[in-house]
């Protein structure tokens, strides 16, 4: 046994040792990546010193790490798509590429992978890209503490910042992305994470999922973005510990939910949004332990949403706290905090005595005639509110929170 091991220590090595570095230099034999990628076995490394390389279309295909050392730029010049990478255990770190082209028939990107596996894209960063990373039919990619910087011009010539479609397992980390249509885009991805990132003034939405499930997004922030997030036609996603701000507009939302089910949305922070989260035809949806605070509405459930439930939420500042478009409500509200809750405690169990209705007879008629916005705030909208209260009409009766808290929680 002693001897194997030995024998296999010493296979071992000399198979390390056949692995090589080739550095690129404008001043050393290797002078373009182009050269070295040619030159390169699996298992070799590709040492790109600093300098600003416009080499066209470059394809790895090798299994070999192309690593930057001094902040070396790859130039598209506006007319290539600069890296494209197809097969197994390759990694890119520390270079920035630049000015890539632009082809929205091919969705050019500054760093496309294709059929791929164990592709690892790390602190690199992308200015003025059309797409920056493009992932498609691939299995666990790594994208991590990367910065992406776009130029928007409108939502039509505008690519993603990170873009993934059919692949499985991918970690997006610690990424910041700005200036692009979706900052991160994930279509028919499934078993994957999205944590730590920042996301913030991209034309459409921070994140856009579709048609996506069992993935699981924590720990990001979405600032600014022109709709906030979407998630879409997807089932079992994970949203915890997510901080949605910002996102103010006559379209936007911090989260909007559409047609999704079997999911857990919990502490998060919607701070600032013209709607937190807006639900269309969603079910079976925990929505626990968020904090919602100076929304215009804090949650706006349409009618086609069941068996939702709504629990230890807390809800302050925000001029509507829920609204719906229904007279019927078939989703769970309990143990929340509202701090628009005039009840008591008589007996202080912490909770209160009688229960809350969080919808407001003029968020039901701004619901059907937008326009009457324009009475926010006016005695006459009060006085409605009051007269709904002491005699329920209007507003949904089941659509109740009977175990109202009375703190912060």
């Amino acid at each position: 046994m002693k001897k194997l091991f030995i024998i296999l220590f010493f296979v071992l090595a000399f198979l390390s040792g056949l692995a090589r570095t080739l550095i690129v230099s404008p001043q050393a034999k290797i002078r373009t990546l182009r050269q070295a990628i040619q030159m390169a076995n699996d298992g070799d490394t590709i040492l790109l010193t600093k300098g600003i390389y416009r080499e066209g279309a470059l394809t790895i295909t090798k299994s070999i790490k192309l690593i930057g050392h001094g902040s070396p730029v790859l130039d598209g010049e506006k007319k290539h798509e600069i890296l494209l990478i197809s097969g197994k255990n390759i990694l890119v770190k520390g270079i920035t590429f630049q000015n890539s082209g632009y082809s929205a028939m091919n969705d050019f990107a500054s760093i496309k992978v294709v059929n791929a596996d164990r592709i690892s894209l790390i602190g690199n960063i992308i200015i003025d890209a059309y797409f920056a990373i493009h992932v498609s039919n691939s299995t666990h990619t790594t994208i991590s503490g990367n910065r992406i910087q776009g130029s928007p011009v409108s939502e039509q010539l505008t690519g993603n910042g990170i873009h993934l479609w059919k692949s499985t397992r991918a970690q997006i980390l610690n990424n910041q992305i700005t200036g692009h249509r979706d900052g991160i885009y994930f279509e028919f991805v499934s078993q994957s994470t999205i944590t730590g990132n920042t996301s913030e003034k991209n034309i459409r939405y921070g994140l856009h999922f579709m048609f996506s499930n069992d993935d699981r997004y924590e720990g990001n922030i979405f600032r600014g973005n022109g709709a906030g997030v979407a998630v879409m036609y997807s089932k079992r996603v994970i949203m915890i510990r997510n901080q949605f701000e910002e996102n103010w507009g006559p379209s936007a939302y911090g989260l909007l939910l559409k047609d999704i089910t079997d999911s857990d949305i919990s502490e998060n922070a919607f701070l600032t949004n013209t709607v937190g989260i807006h639900m269309e035809g969603s079910s079976r949806i925990g929505i626990t332990h968020n904090q919602f605070k100076n929304n215009g509405w804090a949650i706006k459930v349409q009618a086609s949403c069941d068996d939702n439930r709504f629990t230890k939420n807390n809800f302050i500042g925000n001029s509507f706290d829920v609204g719906t478009n229904g007279t019927m409500m078939l989703n769970e509200f309990s143990d929340n905090y509202w701090d628009k809750y005039e009840g008591y405690d008589l007996n202080k169990d912490g909770i209160g005595d009688i229960p809350f209705h969080p919808v407001s007879m003029y968020s039901m008629i701004i619901e059907q005639n937008p326009s009457t916005l324009i009475l926010f705030r006016s005695f006459l909208t009060s006085l409605l509110d009051r007269s709904e209260k002491a005699i329920p009409g209007l507003t949904p009766a089941d659509l109740v929170d009977k175990t109202p808290m009375m703190k912060i929680q």
